[in-house]
């Protein structure tokens, strides 16, 4: 029996490429698009519907939430509990979605039940009748989330860091509020469903166990359905309008404070891009990052602390978050500066590049496992309006980046004061 010397480290294989299905598109006879990614090695399918009603284009925060939503609620024909019982009887079940710019009704299920299936999914998006009484259930759901989401540090840091960054007017930046919520009434979800939904433009994506058959039963049910309107995009710039202030929240009986550092940045098209996501990956984008290491790892501050970009289709913010005893704020902050500093100071050491562009490399082809990841990934691609090639040059676009170019970075977008500063809880 081999003996295994724990005191090396295992091998690693570089990853240089990704390979992935390829997707396929057709239009339907109505003329909406459809992708496709036939893959995978069980007999499943997931349909997703996508609609241009997100954030982007709802008039009052969470009307496109509580839109999608009621359309598994009841239609002319079947009841909330019937459309239930028929997903169930079938194995398949209803996903819905609302996010920024986008909103979705995703179903999941055996690619055999698909005839069965497609029939209800057409009878809710075009007949869907907004029942009042599961409004007012649904409504009350979500408003006693939000109580008690209110009442957590990280989470209303959260929503102050995104009204500081983007604009409390912009749709990135709108967050829900309890009397916005109660202001929406059936009327507005209904004039919603009208405008954004029922007989509008959308586009499919389809992953899973496909065949000709399938993509014909999909054509013969939503690709009939009458497109009514050919709504404007939506996306003239809406611009956004940060507001550099500091926000403390002073709680006195709070004994952990929300860190929440940010500010705009751009899109996945920017030059810069890959270059400041190698940065943020360094900084706090995994449990090796020099903020894990620093606030975590030596101080003892922390569980967790992080950084990200948030990429959308028309704006981008980089974020720094983290939760912390009251009386260490003030030295987590210093501390998160001090790691800017040294990134904008010094050049990232070789080795330290290299284990980074490793894991963002292993980590980016470990989220391409099954079709479903695939098909996300490509959706990323096609609907933000990237290159063709993005994500088979994703790879190669990291490990190109070079230390110089990290520190140019840290140094164009992380200068001193450039950060916006929220604190709920105390310091």
């Amino acid at each position: 029996m081999e003996v295994v010397n724990r005191t090396e480290a295992p091998e690693y294989k570089r990853i240089e490429e990704v390979r992935i299905p390829a997707i396929a598109t057709l239009t339907m006879d109505n003329g909406q698009p459809m992708y496709w990614i036939n893959a995978g090695q069980q007999p499943v399918i997931r349909l997703e519907i996508i609609f241009d009603a997100g954030a982007w284009y709802e008039p009052l925060p969470g009307l496109s939430s509580l839109a999608m939503k009621m359309l598994t609620e009841g239609t002319r024909s079947h009841t909330s509990a019937q459309i239930s019982e028929y997903f169930d009887r079938y194995g398949a079940f209803l996903e819905q979605q609302s996010g920024t710019n986008r909103a979705s009704l995703t179903v999941y299920g055996l690619t055999k039940h698909l005839p069965a299936i497609l029939p209800m999914v057409q009878e809710m998006l075009t007949d869907s009748v907004i029942p009042e009484k599961e409004l007012s259930h649904q409504k009350n759901i979500a408003l006693q989330t939000l109580r008690v989401n209110l009442e957590k540090n990280n989470f209303v840091a959260s929503h102050l860091i995104r009204e500081k960054v983007f604009g409390k007017n912009h749709p990135y930046g709108k967050n829900q509020k309890l009397e916005t919520l109660e202001a929406i009434d059936r009327d507005g979800v209904d004039a919603y469903y009208q405008q954004r939904i029922r007989h509008q433009p959308f586009r499919i994506m389809v992953a899973g166990q496909i065949t000709e058959t399938e993509l014909t039963l999909i054509n013969h049910y939503l690709g009939h359905q009458v497109i009514e309107t050919v709504l404007e995009t939506g996306d003239a710039k809406k611009t956004a309008s940060s507001d550099p202030s500091p926000v403390l929240v002073d709680k006195e009986d709070s004994l952990q404070s929300s860190i929440r550092l940010g500010r705009l940045l751009f899109t996945r098209k920017h030059p810069d891009y890959f270059p400041t996501l190698v940065l943020n990956e360094v900084l706090g984008g995994y449990f090796g990052s020099r903020l894990m290491k620093n606030i975590r790892e030596e101080k003892g501050f922390t569980y967790g602390i992080w950084s990200n970009m948030a990429m959308h289709p028309n704006e981008g913010s980089f974020l720094i978050g983290t939760d912390v005893k009251r009386e260490n704020t003030q030295e987590t902050l210093d501390e998160i500066w001090k790691e800017i500093r040294r990134l904008r100071d010094e050049p990232v050491p070789a080795g330290e590049l290299e284990t980074v562009r490793n894991y963002m490399a292993g980590s980016y082809v470990g989220n391409l496992n099954t079709p479903f990841e695939i098909a996300d990934r490509y959706k990323t691609v096609l609907f933000d309006g990237l290159p063709a090639d993005y994500i088979s040059t994703h790879i190669e676009r990291i490990r190109a980046v070079t230390a110089e170019q990290v520190q140019e970075m840290a140094n164009r977008y992380l200068p001193d004061g450039s950060l916006i500063e929220v604190v709920v809880g105390g310091k």
